[in-house]
């Protein structure tokens, strides 16, 4: 997992795989950045994940209960069909803005 910070803005590049396999380390690593780096913004980068399950969610669903409070707001990126899909079906789409690159 690949993490990088700029200014308030936390990114996290998500692994092929997001799974309880490796939700516990995002989790642990996403809460320290978000609180060292006072971020208010997060963006899950979806570009190289194939897969996600219900840990997945749960990733997702905890950052932006900390980031809401925060007043802030957390976004999908690079969304594969199939993983927008996941978003959908699981509500994550009320809660969090996916960003859509135009085609050209």
């Amino acid at each position: 997992m690949k993490y990088q910070v700029q200014e308030n803005c936390l990114t996290i590049y998500l692994p092929k795989e997001v799974d309880h396999h490796n939700a516990e380390d995002m989790r642990k690593n996403a809460d320290a950045l978000i609180e060292r780096n006072h971020i208010k913004f997060v963006i899950f980068d979806f570009e190289n994940t194939d897969f996600m399950d219900s840990s997945g969610i749960g990733i997702i669903m905890g950052r932006y209960r900390i980031i809401r409070l925060l007043g802030g707001e957390i976004w999908a990126v690079h969304a594969n069909a199939r993983i927008k899909k996941i978003l959908t079906m699981s509500g994550m789409t009320k809660i969090m803005q996916i960003y859509e690159e135009d085609e050209a």
